[in-house]
């Protein structure tokens, strides 16, 4: 029986971030390249085997914006959008396994009906997360530690979890930072791939598109390099572990 891969599917337009995205991804998870493999939605639409081809997709962070107003998005953000939306359907109705991350967790909880905003952005750099009740069970996110630090860099998040979802992680500042909805789709609004040494260089390539003042990067670089970001790993290496072919 031919085994398949899972693929980080990419949505941002900045080559070198999307690839070092994807060596973040492919370490956290402990897959090889031939486990998991890539896929530049940007670039190119979602094939139509997509759902033949792999078993399960990480979906990255982007700096694109759900809450743009559609009177500004791109043709290849809404056609990325629709695409994404496919994926989590697919994984809403348990055809396929998925984890959408950062931008990604936005387009989900749009997607069931739930209300994203940008009065829950957070700063760039490390937060404070805990983890519900709920996730002590859960195969994917009981691999963490109840309270944890990770890394963000968001302008929109949502109030409230979608209906018929699971909450797994919260904070005070954004709080939904992950949930559940039925035993496929995963999100979370942190990014569990980067190391602190990998977050710092994805700082540079955005220093100047808002997430924070150029003239602070050097500070905020510091708080991230000194903060212990351990745990966002354990949820790919577990989300891999549960659901790699």
């Amino acid at each position: 029986m031919t085994t398949r891969p899972l693929v980080y599917v990419c949505v941002r337009p900045q080559a070198n971030a999307a690839a070092a995205e994807y060596e973040s991804f492919r370490a956290g998870t402990r897959l090889d390249h031939a486990g998991l493999e890539m896929w530049d939605l940007v670039n190119k639409p979602l094939p139509a085997d997509a759902f033949e081809r792999w078993s399960g997709f990480l979906v990255g962070g982007s700096p694109f914006n759900v809450t743009d107003p559609e009177s500004t998005k791109t043709e290849v953000q809404r056609r990325l959008e629709a695409d994404l939306e496919t994926i989590a359907g697919r994984a809403t109705a348990s055809e396929t396994t998925a984890l959408f991350t950062c931008y990604g967790i936005g387009v989900v909880t749009r997607m069931l009906g739930g209300e994203v905003s940008r009065a829950f952005p957070e700063d760039t750099g490390p937060v404070a997360v805990r983890l519900t009740a709920e996730a002590a069970t859960d195969p994917v996110y009981g691999a963490l530690a109840d309270h944890f630090w990770a890394l963000t860099a968001h302008k929109e998040g949502a109030g409230t979890a979608p209906a018929g979802s699971v909450l797994l992680a919260e904070n005070d500042g954004c709080p939904v930072q992950g949930y559940r909805l039925g035993d496929s789709l995963y999100t979370a609004q942190f990014h569990p791939e980067p190391t602190a040494a990998a977050f710092v260089e994805r700082m540079q390539i955005y220093r100047d598109d808002g997430y924070f003042e150029a003239r602070d990067f050097d500070v905020i670089a510091g708080r991230v390099t000194a903060a212990s970001i351990t745990e966002p790993l354990r949820l790919l290496r577990a989300f891999a572990k549960t659901f790699a072919a």
